[in-house]
C-alpha cells in the first residue's frame, strides 16, 4: 500500500474549527459567507456569459478575464459551500478524501489565479507600451499558450503540495483551526517528526510567487512610465483606473497568501489566521468582478446590449 494511504489510516476525518460555536457568531458567519458567495457567484458568472456571448469582447484581455472568472468560481466554491453546509448541519467534520480534494483545489485555483493575473499584466504591458505591435504580440496562439501554462502550472504545484502534505502522518489531533483544510494548519497537527516534505513545496511556491510579483512590478513601472507620456489627462486617468485596482488586488492576494503559508502555525485558534485566509480565498473572487465589470465601460455597454436583447425577445 502506498505510504500516503498508510499514514492516513489512523485519522479518518478532520474537524474544521474555524469559527466559534457561539450561536450569534454562527449566524453571522452563515449570513456573511452566503452573501459573499452569492455576490462572487453572480459577478463571475455574469462576466463569463458576457465575454462569451458578445463578439466585441473576443479580445485577449477579455479572454484572460473569462479564465480568471472561472478560476475565481473554483477558488471560492471549494471552501465557502462546505463551510456553509457545516454551519447548517452543525457538523464541522470533513473526510480525509474531502480534505485532500480541498487542499488540491485551493492551491490549484489560487496558483492559477496568480499566473492568470501575471498573464493579464503582460497583456496590459503589450497594449500600453507596444500598441502598434499589440496584435502581433498577443495573437491567438500566445493567448492559448499563456492560459494553458497558467492552468498546467497551477495543477503541478497543487499536486506537489497535496502529495507533500498527505505523505505526512496524522495520528494525533484531527482538529484544524481553520474553516477549510489549510496546509499550514495541517502541518501543525501532523505527528511526523520531519515536516520538510510538506515545507519544501511551500518554499518553492513562495519563490515562484515572488518571481511573478517581480515581473508584475517591472511591467507596471514600464506601464506607468508610458502612461505619464500620454498628453491627455483623461487618457492618463483611464489608464490609471484600469491598472491601479488590478495592482492592488494582486498585492493583497499575493502577500496575504504568502504570509499565511510562511507564518508559523500553532494548535491555538487565531482570529488573524482566519482573516488572512478569508482575504486570499474570498477577496479576489468577490472584488475582481467589480474591478473588471462595474469600472469597465465596454463590459457595462455589453451588459446593457445583452439585457436589451433578452427583454426585446420577451
Amino acid at each position: 500500500m502506498p505510504p500516503m494511504l498508510t499514514n492516513l489510516t489512523v485519522v479518518t476525518e478532520f474537524i474544521l474549527m474555524g469559527f466559534s460555536t457561539n450561536k450569534n457568531i454562527c449566524i453571522f458567519h452563515l449570513v456573511l459567507f452566503f452573501f459573499i458567495y452569492f455576490c462572487a457567484l453572480m459577478g463571475n458568472v455574469l462576466i463569463i456569459m458576457i465575454t462569451i456571448l458578445d463578439q466585441n469582447l473576443h479580445t485577449p484581455m477579455y479572454y484572460f478575464l473569462n479564465n480568471l472568472s472561472f478560476c475565481d468560481l473554483c477558488l471560492i466554491s471549494v471552501t465557502i459551500p462546505k463551510s456553509i453546509a457545516n454551519s447548517l448541519s452543525h457538523s464541522n467534520s470533513i473526510s480525509v478524501t474531502g480534505c485532500v480534494a480541498q487542499v488540491f483545489l485551493v492551491v490549484f485555483s489560487a496558483t492559477t489565479e496568480l499566473h492568470l493575473l501575471t498573464a493579464m499584466c503582460f497583456d496590459r504591458y503589450a497594449a500600453i507600451c507596444h500598441p502598434l505591435h499589440y496584435e502581433i504580440i498577443m495573437n491567438k496562439d500566445m493567448c492559448v499558450q499563456l492560459t494553458g501554462v497558467s492552468w498546467l502550472g497551477g495543477g503541478l504545484i497543487a499536486l506537489m503540495h497535496t502529495v507533500g502534505t498527505f505523505s505526512l502522518s496524522y495520528c494525533g489531533s484531527n482538529i484544524v483551526h481553520q474553516f477549510f483544510c489549510d496546509i499550514p494548519q495541517l502541518l501543525a497537527i501532523s505527528c511526523s517528526e520531519n515536516l520538510m516534505i510538506g515545507i519544501v513545496p511551500i518554499l518553492i511556491s513562495v519563490v515562484l510567487d515572488i518571481c511573478c510579483f517581480i515581473y508584475i512590478i517591472i511591467s507596471y513601472v514600464n506601464i506607468f512610465s508610458t502612461v505619464k507620456k500620454i498628453p491627455s489627462k483623461e487618457g492618463q486617468s483611464k489608464a490609471y483606473c484600469t491598472c491601479l485596482p488590478h495592482l492592488v488586488v494582486i498585492v493583497l492576494f499575493l502577500f496575504t497568501g504568502i504570509f499565511a503559508y510562511l507564518k508559523p502555525a500553532s494548535g491555538i485558534p487565531s482570529i488573524s489566521d482566519l482573516l488572512i485566509s478569508m482575504f486570499y480565498t474570498m477577496v479576489p473572487p468577490t472584488s475582481n468582478p467589480i474591478i473588471y465589470s462595474l469600472r469597465n465601460n465596454a463590459m457595462k455597454t455589453s451588459l446593457q446590449r445583452l439585457l436589451k436583447k433578452i427583454f426585446t425577445k420577451k
